[in-house]
């Protein structure tokens, strides 16, 4: 379970967005193990987020 409610909504494959650092850019979720959420950001490549300090946001993508 994690400290950040919102962060338990998300599976592997979501897009997210880390509200601190909007220069990441879009990110998609790889994994998740615990508490530690791996996301490959298009500007930062893959970062392990600890997901009991970072909340993600879900991204809002338009529909094709």
């Amino acid at each position: 379970m994690f400290d950040k409610p919102g962060n338990a909504l998300l599976s592997p494959g979501d897009f997210v967005r880390h509200g601190d650092r909007p220069d990441w850019g879009l990110g998609q979720i790889q994994s998740i193990a615990g508490h530690r959420i791996t996301v490959n950001f298009e500007n930062a490549g893959k970062v392990v987020i600890d997901g009991n300090v970072i909340e993600l946001q879900p991204a809002d993508l338009p529909r094709p």
